[in-house]
């Protein structure tokens, strides 16, 4: 029950998902791996940067790591959605211009690519503290917590047409 795809599955029983995820990964890790990841798939998608802004990797090669993926996903027939960055409440507020101007430059992408972005960041920000999450919606300051991927799934979460 700690992550957004449960949440999505139960409110769409249609739903099955298979989380290919790596703590820590960026960008170019995520990538190398996609082709093994999607066998078996309908739809993909793609979720990563903040891992490249933790590690200070720059953020025009994440975002063209996260346009290829999108690209190799629609080679495969897959639709593909793209997820927005999430607020990083530990990387607060040093960390909040990298996540904006990523999140800028996934919004760009999904459309050039023409795929669907999921407002994970919108979904999960404070609006009473902009750039961080509600403590409800986080464990630690870095993921959600189970109130957190819940709101994830039932709010943020839609299939790609």
């Amino acid at each position: 029950m700690s992550q957004w795809e449960h949440w999505a599955a139960r409110a769409d029983p249609r739903l099955e998902f298979r989380n290919c995820g790596i703590y820590g990964e960026r960008t170019d890790e995520i990538a190398k791996r996609l082709d093994a990841s999607v066998r078996g798939a309908d739809v993909l998608v793609v979720q990563g940067g903040i891992n490249d802004i933790a590690q200070g990797f720059p953020l025009d090669a994440a975002a063209e790591n996260l346009r290829a993926m999108v690209r190799r996903g629609t080679e495969f027939g897959l639709r593909v959605a793209l997820a927005d960055v999430l607020p990083w409440d530990n990387g607060w507020p040093d960390a909040e211009p990298d996540i904006r101007r990523l999140n800028g430059l996934i919004a760009a992408i999904a459309r050039l690519e023409a795929v669907l972005v999921l407002p994970f960041h919108d979904t999960r920000e404070d609006p009473e503290r902009p750039g961080r999450m509600r403590a409800e919606w986080t464990s630690d300051g870095d993921h959600p917590s189970v109130e957190g991927y819940h709101r994830l799934g039932e709010h943020a979460f839609a299939l790609p047409d």
